[in-house]
């Protein structure tokens, strides 16, 4: 954003804030209510808007736990066409549930799946299942301080950090930086797979934890392209990283900046063509893509999408170009994998009933 345009907006910033602080101050007090449960509530979320990767870190936890534990999946279901609870079935896709909550459900056919704009409502919900779940992961929690999760899990982007912003609309924040404190654990983020322990120590100081707040840092792996078309499926040298490829990024999400540096150490050319976060894909927007595809200057050409965008995007719009998505896992750094593992089998087990 231009600096000039972001000075020019702090005073509805200090509006905002002071709105949310207000809100804060309600729930501190309790003026304004926090359920708490007898059971084990993980919240993900972060203090900006969009693009740290809580889907693939509540992804992450869902693995870790899944196999031992009857699990829930809830969240809001941003941009879904439906209101209110509503529990996944076999019989919903993207723009029913949300396209994050598909996502996982698509990749997990073991826990229950549910989206809430009210996530009390949704959690009072999933608890009156036949088989209820043990554990509920809160996808993008947060700010909704009706529940109190029993751990929750803030992230911040390694190129991004909260402390480095401001509030919206002059900056991305969505609340005060201080809010932060009501995390347990606080994760960097999209960091690089290569990390040394000076520059792990230089950010985790500048975050000033709390004495009761630990840090970790994670960081993005890439698999092997995903063929979604015939087009793909029928060609070999995908496995090669499109190394003699160009390739065009179509993306609906809030930051492709790690995406593209992975593309460009694979591929011969990249372009990319960004819609707005959670965008639903039209026909006009499959003919916006053909064009910037026909301005790539290689003469083999292929689309990439994210995983996210892939359960709402129509390869076979495309019969000539293949189309692929880039699968995603979320590593944390040698020293820490078992270390945050362990924080979160702790919580778990700290429960009675579930232990």
């Amino acid at each position: 954003m231009d600096s000039v345009l972001k000075f020019l907006l702090l005073p509805f910033s200090l509006l905002y804030g002071l709105a949310i602080s207000i809100r804060n101050f309600m729930f501190g007090v309790g003026i304004f209510s926090a359920e708490e449960y007898s059971f084990p509530v993980i919240s993900v979320g972060n203090l900006n808007v969009g693009g740290t990767g809580k889907t693939p870190h509540t992804e992450y936890i869902i693995n870790q736990l899944r196999k031992q534990f009857r699990l829930a999946s809830l969240s809001r279901g941003y941009g879904r066409k439906t209101k209110g609870y509503k529990l996944a079935t076999s019989n919903d896709n993207a723009n029913s549930i949300g396209d994050e909550p598909f996502q996982i459900f698509q990749r997990f056919d073991d826990i229950h799946v549910a989206v809430a704009e009210k996530r009390k409502e949704g959690i009072k919900q999933l608890r009156k299942l036949e088989n209820p779940p043990q554990i509920i992961v809160l996808d993008d929690a947060f700010q909704h301080r009706s529940v109190k999760p029993g751990l929750s899990i803030l992230l911040t982007d390694y190129s991004k950090l909260y402390i480095d912003d401001i509030i919206l609309p002059s900056g991305r924040l969505r609340e005060w930086k201080s809010g932060a404190k009501r995390a347990d654990l606080i994760v960097v983020t999209k960091s690089p797979s290569i990390l040394s322990p000076l520059e792990i120590r230089r950010i985790s100081q500048s975050l000033n934890p709390q004495d009761y707040q630990k840090v970790f840092f994670s960081y993005i792996k890439y698999k092997q392209p995903r063929p979604l078309n015939r087009a793909a499926m029928q060609l070999s040298e995908y496995k090669d990283k499109f190394a003699s490829r160009g390739v065009l990024l179509v993306s609906a999400i809030a930051n492709t900046q790690s995406l593209m540096l992975h593309l460009k150490r694979s591929a011969k050319e990249v372009q990319k063509l960004s819609f707005k976060d959670h965008h639903y894909f039209q026909a006009k927007d499959y003919k916006s893509i053909s064009t910037k595809l026909d301005s790539l200057l290689s003469q083999k050409r292929a689309i990439v999408i994210t995983e996210k965008d892939a359960v709402k995007f129509d390869a076979s719009q495309f019969n000539e170009t293949p189309v692929f998505s880039i699968p995603i896992t979320i590593k944390f750094h040698v020293h820490q994998e078992l270390s945050f593992s362990q924080e979160i089998d702790n919580y778990v087990r700290s429960y009675s009933k579930i232990s």
